[in-house]
Order: C-alpha cells, then structure tokens, then sequence
C-alpha cells in the first residue's frame, strides 16, 4: 500500500467519521485474529460508512456485491438500502463467508442478504438483464474486474451507481517496469471506465483508490 494519506491525517479521518458500532468492530478483530494473512482484503470503517451513505443517497433496493470476504462490507451496504432492499452477494468461500453469516445477523441485516456461493461471474451472467440495480460493489479478484464491470453496466439503471475497489494497487498503476497480472487487469479496468460514454466517473484516494461510477 502507497502512503497517499499520512497516518496521522489517516486517524484523524477515521475519527473524525461515524464510528462503527459492536458489530463491525467485533467483525474486524475476528477477521484479524482468525486470517491474518488475508485481512487486507477487509475495508476500513471509512469506506465502509462511505458506502452506506453511497447507497442511501441512491435510494438503493436492488444492490449486489461482488466479493464477501468476511462480511463487513455487506453489513454497511445492508444497512444502507431502502426499506424492502436486498443485497445478492457473491463469493467463492464457505470458510470466509460462515463468519460473515453470524455477523450478519447479529448487525440485524440478515434477512437482507442473498449469498451466492458460487464463481461470481456465473452469478451475474445468469441474471435477467433489465436495467434494475442500483448499487453494485466490487472489491474481488482483480482480474475479473472487467468481466465483472460488463456484466453489470447493463444491469444498472440510470442513475445507478458502480463502486469499484482497489483501482491503484497501492500505487503500482503508475509504476514502470514489468507488473503482476492484478495490477495489469486494474489498468485495463480503469481505462475501460473513463472511456465507457455509457457511464460517468470519479476516481478519489479513497485508502486503495476507490472509482464511483454512474449509469447515464
């Protein structure tokens, strides 16, 4: 991870930002304890509230995540739709996404959320292909990013937002010489992105770079 954001302005933010309840700071030291080598995967409690604010102000009801992990993620999407909402979410892992379960319910959102075990992709391409959802997350495998972005594109209703995480690779998307094949598959994404004339977009230093993308 580049250091775009000084640590010290980094506290500053975290406290400076709605804090996260018992659920989610029990969820995040779970995480920590239990996959320690995997916890990078888990979104910081900034862009976690950021994206509840992002599907409340969208007046989202039909969202869809692509990339569980843990649950965290799931939880402040959750608690952002509209009343009647729901969240298909999709993820290769029963390990990883049994703690998501428990965590769900105890966050009260469980009856919100449709988890899909299964390639993500799949789960995409099997849905219908009217233009219904409003909020789409994805924060997965890096090279499936495109595939997962044009899947969704036509799925997403005018005014509909995409999120997408990840998207400088901790700097590495402007680095020279030879890089890894996420990091190629970020590039490919991002450019893709800024000329799609379906779609506008902002890329922010948000932690890894987050992109929020808005269907015309």
């Amino acid at each position: 991870m580049s250091d775009i954001i000084d640590p010290a302005i980094s506290d500053y933010l975290l406290a400076h930002c709605t804090p996260a309840d018992d659920a989610l700071r029990e969820l995040a030291a779970e995480t920590r304890a239990a996959f320690p080598d995997d916890v990078v995967m888990q979104i910081s409690q900034d862009e976690g509230q950021l994206l509840t604010l992002l599907v409340r102000l969208t007046g989202a009801r039909v969202a869809v995540e692509v990339g569980v992990f843990t649950g965290y993620s799931a939880i402040c999407i959750a608690r952002g739709l509209a009343e009647g909402g729901s969240l298909l979410a999709c993820d290769v892992s029963e390990e990883w996404t049994g703690v998501a379960r428990r965590y769900w319910k105890q966050a009260g959102v469980a009856d919100r959320i449709d988890l899909r075990i299964a390639p993500a992709i799949e789960t995409l391409r099997a849905l219908p292909r009217d233009p219904v959802v409003d909020f789409a997350f994805i924060d997965a495998d890096k090279t499936g990013y495109l595939a997962y972005y044009e899947e969704l594109v036509p799925r997403l209703r005018s005014g509909g937002l995409i999120v997408l995480d990840n998207v400088l690779q901790g700097g590495r998307v402007v680095a020279d010489g030879p890089q890894s094949e996420s990091v190629v598959a970020i590039r490919e994404v991002n450019d893709r992105v800024v000329a799609d004339d379906r779609v506008e977009s902002v890329m922010l230093p948000v932690r890894d770079g987050v992109t929020l993308i808005r269907r015309r």
